[in-house]
């Protein structure tokens, strides 16, 4: 029984983490909510998310607390944002930021608070057996951000939100006069709010022109290869007219150019057509598995292994998969637009009676190929 079990909240301002407080509360836990301050620079909404925090608190009579991680959230989450970009690749930092601060520092936290329960306002869910399964609302599914979750910690986590959608959510918060109930939805990157890319990657690197290339032609010119992302159709100048060894290359006529790779080391941005953006084919990089190797191999023989390379993305059928270390090999079912880079690529096995969807590992997407062996 919940009764005098004491769990700790993650209260962000927004109104799904009032709503697990809630909920938690009409069970009878012991709640205290805990404001996270992870980031305040100008433009952040960080004293006005902790304000309606505050308010949240009041309205529920909870205790309320304020947990500082900035210094640690700079060096975790926000200087990995920055150097991954910087090497060329395409960041995730909302599961860093779920692994290392969320889970990591505030869970660590809790439990030397004495706190029986950490839990926040995620959609998701923990199956019976362990692993972290898809919530009942899809189209809220946060699961693909929490694979790096350290699983141990699994059995001291609570998801309130698993069983619910979120229209059922905005109805509970209304029906309980939360202050917050008709709060838009952050979209922007975790504990940093919405952000403008561009600028921030200007300000941390700067600037550095290098070439567009089509074909083995050059075709433009960009500002540095971090503007750019795997599938990114514009962002870059192109010239009118580019003069060739053997031909004068007339642009205006060219096909719609993607972003389809970069040569780092000539700071050369790579693109094509649309169609030179699909892959089939990619490996995964520092690979955390959930179940024995052997399992995961017989998912596959049983077509129920599915691997998502992107957050809400579809859940791609694997038809072949290969293990080596802490490296995978992976070719799907069907061919995807824009595997980049840097993004996490997440395991699901697909079992039970109702097709539940569990995580059972997950790693850093590698170097990817189309159907046309682009290497």
């Amino acid at each position: 029984m919940p009764k005098g079990k004491k769990v700790a909240v993650g209260i962000s301002g927004g109104v799904d983490s009032a709503v697990a407080a809630a909920l938690l509360v009409a069970e009878g836990y012991e709640v205290t909510g805990v404001f996270i301050e992870a980031y305040n620079e100008p433009g952040c909404r960080t004293d006005q998310d902790r304000q309606d925090a505050l308010q949240v608190a009041m309205r529920l009579g909870v205790r309320f607390q304020t947990l500082d991680v900035r210094k640690q959230y700079r060096e975790k989450v926000v200087q990995y944002f920055i150097d991954e970009y910087k090497a060329g690749r395409t960041p995730n930092p909302d599961i860093v930021c779920n692994a290392e601060i969320k889970f990591g520092l505030f869970y660590d936290w809790t439990r030397g608070k004495e706190f029986d329960y950490l839990a926040t306002g995620h959609y998701a869910r923990i199956s019976p057996e362990g692993y972290l399964q898809r919530p009942r609302d899809l189209g809220k599914d946060q699961s693909y951000f929490l694979w790096r979750v350290n699983p141990r910690k699994l059995d001291n986590l609570l998801f309130p939100l698993g069983e619910m959608t979120k229209q059922e959510v905005r109805a509970k918060a209304k029906e309980l006069g939360l202050p917050n109930a008709d709060k838009p939805d952050s979209m922007g990157v975790c504990m940093m709010g919405e952000l403008n890319l561009k600028e921030f990657l200007r300000g941390k690197l700067g600037v550095e022109p290098g070439e567009v290339v089509w074909k083995g032609r050059v075709v433009g010119k960009h500002l540095g290869l971090w503007f750019s992302t795997i599938g990114q159709r514009g962002g870059w100048e192109i010239n009118s007219k580019i003069k060739t060894q053997k031909s004068k290359l007339d642009l205006a006529n060219l096909p719609g150019l993607y972003v389809i790779g970069k040569n780092m080391r000539k700071n050369q941005l790579i693109v094509g057509t649309r169609e030179e953006a699909y892959s089939t084919a990619f490996k995964i990089m520092n690979v955390e598995l959930r179940m024995k190797k052997e399992l995961i191999k017989d998912l596959v023989k049983k077509n129920q292994l599915y691997v998502r390379v992107r957050n809400l993305g579809e859940l791609y059928l694997v038809e072949e998969l290969g293990i080596r270390k802490e490296e995978i090999g992976i070719r799907i079912q069907k061919s995807v637009f824009a595997i980049a880079e840097g993004q996490s690529a997440v395991l699901y096995a697909r079992t039970g009676k109702e097709g539940e969807e569990v995580i059972v590992g997950g790693g850093m997407i590698g170097s990817c190929k189309n159907e046309k062996n682009r290497s």
